[in-house]
């Protein structure tokens, strides 16, 4: 007990007389209240040395009494080097709050020390003139007062800085102070106890301002803490490693050096925080963060967000300290086989740009790796630069794209199995850029998806595709029906049936010419919402548009669509005629998808035609429909007319199929 009394005491005293080490950050926030207030001080202090001054030739030099220049600046001396130090004081403190001194903020506390020496020097040598001249010592106090607030330093160094000069300046009086007649000065006893109390309530005054000092520079570096650490992991945060990633790249530029984003995913997070629960989740991103900081000690790491890390390396090394943190991971969880650790990189060698330039770049990277089962490590290069730039363009510029029409419909010609004439086509989108030129449906369809945005370009296809068949119909041209397609995103980011039918009324476009291909994947997500959007299809207000089923068979739930959904035509995948001719199965498997699909009265198209064999076996098989190169390649629908024109294609001569026949 009494040993747990002495070190409470010991750490009472510790902690009130400042034996202790601060972090940088408060020491920082300390000598910055100091530049502060001498900043306001010496601000006053030119001021009233300003005064001081036209004081003294207010009485002293207009009416005569002073005979030179130099007996002027002699008697004011004493102002001329306050005025001059306070302003070079009042100077640098300005330069210093404004973040302009560079390194020469490391001088902060010597130029306020030689400041506070000089004001006790004044204040001493004038206290004690006025002393012998049997005035009170008022300008020793008030100087005394003055640089021991503008230098508040921990309290033990206060108490005896204040002590020692007071000491000082009572034995200076008591032993170098006389008066006119020569004869020795002391300070009686009253003015001593007046003099002692002032001493104590002013070392008192400095403690309580230091406290409060401290107390905000500890709250002020709690909350930076707590904006610049990862609340789980306890790592830093991304806005930390942008700070600490632009001083890097700095060195490393002075260096010669070009530093190394690195950004870490723990793939299949989700499923291991399916198996461990939310808690056992949070214990693996813990672990992670420990053993990214043990792997590159002393450089930028951070969490990014959710299962995803960030660290920037100079370590030549650094693939194999990648590899190093994965084996770690894997060797701490061996049971959870499909627990692994994929790693994007990027070479920073612009140190002017941005932190989160190259983070997003190594991610780009990461995401490549998605799809390689074998593969950890992918740093970003040239090829991914300008897939990279080409996707941003997309998603920077679709909007452009619509309103200056560089989005083109293109028309795939779709035969009747039957007797090979016209059925329809398909609605197909194609970006002719001013920039890129012909860019590919693989590449801006996908970043549209993934940016959200595929809703914009759809309605542009659909609102296009409406305005052909006004004008065909308008001009007395043919008519083909057209198919277009929905995506799952159209029917979350817009109402996709209401955008339709506001088109159907706008353009006063007989629904039989229309037909709404619905892909098997957008129908995993919200199965009631899709249903609905099936059920307005085909009770319209103004009559029935026909639905189809898009490449069925490229999914994973083909048959519980069949059951769940009333479509009228299954589009069958391209991928099952792929080397069909050297496959009896893809045989099988096709002529039991037109089977059951006539079962369940369904119509049947299949899309990738592209030779006589597959023509004459789809025909056979019973197949309705037929797409594919064999017939031609998405094209203008100027130029289907012109193939109606000069005999390519024919059109029947019987009517269009009945509206749910489609």
């Amino acid at each position: 007990m009494g040993d747990a009394r002495k070190k409470n005491l010991w750490g009472f005293l510790r902690y009130g007389l400042g034996f202790y080490r601060n972090p940088p950050y408060i020491e920082d926030q300390l000598r910055e209240a100091d530049v502060r207030s001498a900043t306001y001080l010496t601000a006053v202090v030119c001021l009233v040395e300003i005064a001081m001054i036209l004081r003294y030739v207010r009485n002293w030099v207009l009416p005569g009494k002073v005979a030179s220049v130099g007996e002027f600046f002699h008697y004011t001396s004493a102002y001329w080097w306050l005025l001059g130090s306070a302003v070079l004081i009042l100077v640098y403190g300005v330069l210093y709050l404004k973040g302009k001194l560079g390194r020469l903020r490391r001088l902060s506390s010597v130029l306020i020390f030689l400041y506070f020496a000089f004001g006790i020097y004044f204040g001493i040598t004038t206290g004690m003139h006025d002393f012998s001249r049997g005035r009170m010592i008022l300008c020793f106090l008030t100087m005394l007062m003055y640089v021991t607030v503008i230098c508040v330093w921990r309290p033990f160094s206060s108490v005896v800085l204040i002590g020692g000069i007071g000491w000082l300046f009572v034995w200076l009086l008591n032993n170098r102070t006389f008066d006119k007649a020569g004869n020795q000065l002391t300070l009686s006893e009253g003015d001593f106890i007046n003099y002692v109390t002032f001493l104590i309530i002013l070392c008192i005054l400095v403690i309580a301002v230091y406290f409060q000092r401290y107390s905000d520079a500890k709250k002020s570096w709690e909350l930076r803490k707590i904006a610049v650490t990862d609340d789980l992991t306890g790592i830093p945060n991304m806005r930390k490693f942008n700070e600490d990633a632009r001083a890097c790249m700095e060195k490393s530029r002075l260096d010669g050096k070009y530093p190394m984003f690195l950004v870490f995913d723990l793939a299949n997070f989700q499923t291991y925080n399916d198996r461990f629960d939310y808690a056992g989740g949070d214990k693996l991103l813990i672990e992670m963060g420990k053993i990214l900081v043990s792997a590159f000690p002393g450089e930028p790491a951070a969490r990014q967000f959710g299962d995803i890390f960030s660290v920037l390396t100079n370590a030549e090394d650094y693939l194999d300290r990648a590899a190093r943190v994965r084996g770690q991971v894997r060797a701490a969880h061996p049971t959870e086989t499909y627990l692994d650790v994929k790693v994007g990189a990027y070479r920073m060698k612009d140190s002017t740009r941005d932190a989160r330039h190259a983070v997003d770049r190594a991610r780009h990277a990461l995401k490549q790796l998605h799809d390689r089962e074998d593969e950890f490590f992918l740093e970003y290069d040239e090829q991914m630069s300008r897939d990279y730039s080409l996707k941003q363009h997309v998603l920077n510029n679709v909007d452009d794209a619509v309103r200056e029409g560089y989005i083109k419909v293109y028309y795939q010609p779709v035969m009747w199995a039957e007797d090979e004439t016209l059925a329809g086509c398909e609605a197909l989108a194609r970006w002719i850029d001013p920039k890129f030129g012909f860019l590919s449906p693989g590449v801006f369809i996908p970043t549209l998806e993934e940016g959200r945005q595929i809703h914009k370009l759809d309605l542009c296809i659909y609102d296009s595709v409406c305005r052909q068949i006004r004008e065909c119909l308008d001009q007395g041209l043919p008519v083909l029906p057209t198919s277009m397609n929905f995506s799952r995103l159209d029917f979350e980011l817009m109402d996709a049936v209401g955008e339709l039918e506001k088109l159907v009324a706008k353009y006063q476009i007989p629904k039989e010419y229309l037909h709404v291909e619905i892909t098997e994947s957008a129908i995993t997500n919200d199965v009631d919402g899709l249903k609905r959007a099936v059920s307005r299809l085909h009770d319209g207000r103004y009559g029935s548009y026909a639905v189809w089923l898009d490449d069925f068979g490229s999914g994973y739930s083909s048959m519980n669509v069949l059951k769940d959904f009333d479509f009228d035509l299954l589009k069958i995948d391209m991928e099952f005629l792929k080397n069909f001719h050297n496959n009896q199965s893809s045989r099988k498997i096709i002529s039991c998808i037109i089977n059951l699909a006539g079962d369940l009265h369904m119509r049947t198209l299949c899309e990738g035609v592209e030779t006589r064999e597959a023509v004459d076996f789809l025909r056979e098989a019973g197949c309705g429909r037929l797409q594919g190169y064999y017939y031609g390649k998405p094209m203008p629908y100027e130029e289907i007319l012109a193939r109606i024109q000069d005999g390519t294609y024919k059109l029947r001569s019987a009517p269009l199929p009945a509206e749910r026949e489609a």
